[in-house]
């Protein structure tokens, strides 16, 4: 089976990819029946021989993923990328374990919230209630004091008339006879305090 993948070439951390057809279990740095092309990943430069990639895939040779998606990236070729990497069994079972925390501990910080919304609408409720019943016991206090004052009036109607009927008394005349002055009285009393 043949297989287009990257060769390593280059200097130390200096890479050069060549973009080579061999068979899948041969080594990369071996013998290839064809170079396709180069790819720097410093400068993202890929020079791809188009024509000669499309007949080797069409002859059956399968494309790594990486050179995949750089076939499609550079448009050599139509369809979706695939991922490169591969994920360890532990590593995607510890993934799947830190999702399931978070997902837990989202749950719980949404239904804290939706408490924390019921308590502040039960709170506005009973707010409401609160202030229809002091609205109530106003009206309540405002109608008996219309009430009040209209049963007083006719007693003070009635008051009203028995004063009428009384003889007039003529009250300037009952004033007493000395009128003493705050002043006055706290000196007369000091005079007979140093007697």
């Amino acid at each position: 089976m043949l297989s287009i993948r990257f060769s390593r070439k280059g200097k130390k951390k200096q890479p050069l990819y060549r973009i080579i057809i061999c068979e899948k279990h041969k080594d990369p740095w071996g013998d290839y029946l064809e170079n396709l092309g180069t790819y720097n990943p410093r400068t993202k430069e890929a020079s791809l021989k188009a024509d000669r990639i499309n007949y080797w895939i069409g002859k059956g040779a399968q494309p790594s993923d990486s050179i995949w998606n750089l076939l499609i990236e550079k448009g050599v070729i139509e369809g979706k990328k695939r991922t490169s990497t591969k994920i360890s069994k532990k590593r995607a079972a510890k993934a799947d374990e830190a999702k399931k925390e978070t997902e837990e501990k989202d749950a719980i910080k949404e239904a804290t919230k939706d408490d924390e919304k019921e308590e502040k609408a039960e709170e506005v409720k009973k707010d409401d209630k609160a202030e229809e019943v002091k609205k109530e016991e106003k009206k309540e206090a405002t109608s008996s004091d219309k009430e009040v004052k209209e049963e007083k009036k006719p007693e003070e109607v009635k008051k009203d008339e028995k004063e009428d009927t009384s003889p007039a008394v003529d009250t300037s005349e009952e004033k007493p006879d000395e009128e003493v002055k705050p002043e006055e009285a706290k000196e007369e009393e000091k005079v007979e305090e140093n007697k």
